[in-house]
Formats: structure tokens, C-alpha cells, sequence
């Protein structure tokens, strides 16, 4: 998902992907992938020997805030002006789009869009909790639009898939179309993504955007791992990440929704490599069919080798109940590893030059990267890595509270052998 494929595929681009050719490496794949390992198996052992019970009380957990921060927090008139601000910032984006220059270099709306919002949602969730939910343009329009009599409510069943649809949508769009950065290409994407969700919430009400709304969807799930929270009583609270990741919801869709995010970003990491390049330009079928299968396929093999890992958990640790679901949300961190990995240097480069286009200022150029070579390259494997240790940590902790005390170890060496494999993959995305 990089949308320096928007702009000139030059050095920045190469930034945004990953450290290096195999022949350049500022850090050595051998001891990258030491290091992975050995912090995995410490981890796992350590874990194996001196954490035998569960620890992560979800949403009971947390130090409460002072009174008056809360108070201001969920005053009317703050989440009036939230809303305000969302769709004062989605009006400008559409205007640029109508009214701007067609070269993404110029119009501010690619990078508002591609860098802004979707890279941008990461550290904001982190630090401030679920802040699409409160800025949402659609859940501001709809507030302006009138309201179904008896919504009609949504099948149980339903969960996150619609939210998993529509982030393989957006990936599609910034992966795969051929010219995303395209004001009229994008300008129908987001007409249509509007006009679809307005019309589905006029029927279901506002609970649809919750389940079906894919930027909401990623923040309130990245959100999952940010120190401000609230507890099961609505107070807002402090709290240890783990706490909170441990209270994702386990709703259908939601192995669906972490593999989209998995799988999307090692498909962007993939379709940079030679052998990728040369396969979509010489496929009989055409760029664009072919992307889409990769793409898939990407999402498709994180997906399956997931669902192997809960289905090998069974004879290991008895029955289970919903596989599944009980371990989707160790893969949060492993999903914000990867992106860290993958979009740091995107977001501190071309995020300001898209502010900087945005208020007018002519030929605006990104600034220098913050971190060299060498430094973003430790960033990149220390987020990969980082990632899956803490996925370990708490994949562990539930499986000390479903599993017998006996099996609980064995019962978690599909998961081990899952992260082994996911760091793999990822580590050599970013290495090759």
C-alpha cells in the first residue's frame, strides 16, 4: 500500500518498501534473522516457564482519567467540532479532486487519501484511541441526513466481513488499479464509497459503520493497542495495550479483516521484487488481472495459514471453542509491525509535502528522510520483529486461560511455528 506509486517511483518509493537490495543491506540478513528467531523461541521459552496463568483482563483493566479530562472528552461540543473537522477535511479532498490539477504532485487529494488518512490512521489510533469513529465524514452526514423510523438490524453473522471487503477494495484501488493517483479514478472511489455506505446506513443506522466502515474498522482495531481506553463501564482510562487487545471483540469477520491488512501489506512489499515486475508485465491475462490474483493470493495465504495453525491446535490442547476467533487478535500486533515497517519513512516524508501542497506552496518537496539507511533499516526489523514477540505474548496469555494446564505449552506450538513463518515471510519482504 504505498503511495509513493503515486509519485515518482524514485528514491523515496525504494524508502518506503524496504532497506535495501540483497547486495546493499546495511544490515545483514543473517543476523536479522538470528536475532528474529532467537527473540521468538527466549521469548516463547520464557513465557513456556514463568507465565502460567492469565493476566490480560480486557475491559475491566485500566487507571481512570480525572473527571474533567472525561468530561471534556465526551462533551457534545467536542465531538461536534470532531465531526466538523472530518468533514471539513473530506470536503476539501472532494474539491480537489473536482476543481485540482490531475498530477498527484500538485493536487494534495492522492497524498490526503493514500498518506494522510491511511498511513496517518496508525499513530493516531495508537495514541488517541478509535479517532475515526469520532471524526467520521460519514457518520457526520448521516447525522445531518434523515433517520430511519425502525433501522433494520444487522444479521449477527455479518460481523467485520463488510469492513474486510472494503479494505481489500481500498488495497485494490492502491495496489492493483491502473491509476490510482488519477483525480477521476479516485474521485469515484471515494463517490462510491460515500453514496454505498449512506444508503446502507439509512437502512441499518449508524451500527452499520461500526461493522462496515473499513477506515473505522482499521482504526478501532489498531486502536486496540493504544494506552487510552475505556473500560467495560465507559470510563476512560489508562491502561497496559495488552489489556486492550485482549478485549477485541471475537465477531465473525475478524480473522478476515487482520489477514486483508497481513496480506495486503506483504503483497505491496512482494510487487516490488523483479521477478514480481516481470510476471505482471509478461502475463498473457494483462497487469491488472494479474495484480488482482496476486493480491489475492496474498491475502489468501496468510488467511489459510492461519486457519492451519488453529485447525493443528485441537489435537494438541483439546477442544477449542471458535479457533478461529480465540487467537485473532494476536495478529493485531504483528499487522502494526509491518506497517511501521513498511510506511514510516512514507509517512514522515510525503505527509508534510502533501500539507505543504495543500496550503499552496509551489513545488513543495519532502523532507530528507529522519533516519539513514542504516537507522531505518534497524527500525524496519525491530518492528517486524517487536510485532510477532508481542502477538507470542499474547497468544500465550489466552492460551493459559482456554487450554488445560498441561497442554497449554504444547497447545501453542502451531501458534509458535505461525509467528516463525510469518516472520519469515516478512523479513524477507523487506530483505530481498
Amino acid at each position: 500500500m504505498t503511495p509513493l506509486r503515486l509519485l515518482d517511483p524514485g528514491p523515496l518509493r525504494a524508502l518506503a518498501h524496504g532497506v535495501g537490495s540483497q547486495h546493499d543491506l546495511p544490515i545483514s540478513p543473517f543476523y536479522a534473522f538470528a536475532g528474529a528467531f532467537t527473540a521468538l523461541f527466549v521469548s516463547f521459552l520464557a513465557l513456556g516457564l514463568l507465565w502460567s496463568r492469565s493476566r490480560f483482563r480486557g475491559d475491566a483493566s485500566g487507571l481512570p482519567l480525572p473527571g474533567a479530562l472525561q468530561r471534556a472528552a465526551d462533551a457534545p461540543a467536542t465531538r461536534t467540532a470532531l465531526r466538523v473537522l472530518g468533514l471539513a477535511a473530506w470536503a476539501f479532498v472532494l474539491l480537489c479532486l473536482l476543481l485540482g490539477p490531475d498530477d498527484p504532485e500538485s493536487n494534495p487529494a492522492p497524498g490526503a487519501v493514500y498518506v494522510l488518512l491511511w498511513v496517518g490512521l496508525v499513530p493516531a489510533s495508537l495514541l488517541l484511541g478509535p479517532v475515526w469513529r469520532l471524526a467520521s465524514p460519514l457518520r457526520a452526514l448521516h447525522a445531518l441526513l434523515p433517520r430511519p423510523a425502525a433501522p433494520r438490524p444487522l444479521p449477527p453473522r455479518l460481523g467485520l466481513r463488510p469492513a474486510a471487503l472494503g479494505l481489500f477494495a481500498f488495497t485494490w484501488l492502491e495496489l492493483v488499479a491502473p491509476d490510482p493517483a488519477s483525480a477521476t479514478t479516485l474521485l469515484a472511489a471515494l463517490t462510491a464509497y460515500t453514496v454505498l455506505h449512506l444508503l446502507a446506513a439509512a437502512r441499518h443506522g449508524e451500527a452499520w459503520f461500526a461493522q462496515a466502515d473499513p477506515f473505522e474498522a482499521y482504526s478501532t482495531l489498531l486502536a486496540r493497542l493504544s494506552p487510552l481506553g475505556r473500560r467495560a463501564d465507559g470510563r476512560l482510562v489508562l491502561r497496559n495495550p495488552f489489556h486492550g487487545l485482549d478485549a477485541t471483540p471475537e465477531q465473525p469477520g475478524l480473522v478476515a479483516t487482520v489477514c486483508v491488512l497481513l496480506g495486503s501489506t506483504a503483497y505491496d512489499g512482494f510487487s516490488d521484487t523483479p521477478s514480481w515486475i516481470d510476471t505482471v508485465q509478461t502475463s498473457p491475462l494483462g497487469r491488472t488481472p494479474t495484480a488482482t490474483l496476486g493480491l489475492l493470493g496474498a491475502v489468501a495465504l496468510v488467511a489459510a495459514l492461519y486457519c492451519l495453525c488453529a485447525a493443528a491446535t485441537r489435537p494438541l490442547s483439546g477442544p477449542v471453542p471458535r479457533p478461529l476467533a480465540a487467537f485473532a487478535h494476536s495478529l493485531l500486533p504483528i499487522a502494526l509491525g509491518y506497517l511501521v515497517a513498511h510506511y514510516f519513512s512514507l509517512l514522515v516524508t510525503e505527509g508534510p509535502r502533501t500539507v505543504m501542497v495543500a496550503l499552496g506552496t509551489d513545488n513543495a518537496l519532502p523532507p530528507a528522510p529522519p533516519l539513514g539507511p542504516g537507522g531505518l533499516a534497524a527500525l524496519q526489523v525491530t518492528a517486524v520483529v517487536t510485532g510477532h514477540v508481542l502477538g507470542v505474548v499474547a497468544a500465550h496469555d489466552r492460551a493459559v486461560r482456554l487450554f488445560p494446564p498441561a497442554r497449554a505449552v504444547a497447545g501453542q506450538l502451531p501458534l509458535l511455528a505461525l509467528m516463525i513463518t510469518y516472520t519469515t515471510g516478512g523479513l524477507t519482504l523487506l530483505l530481498a
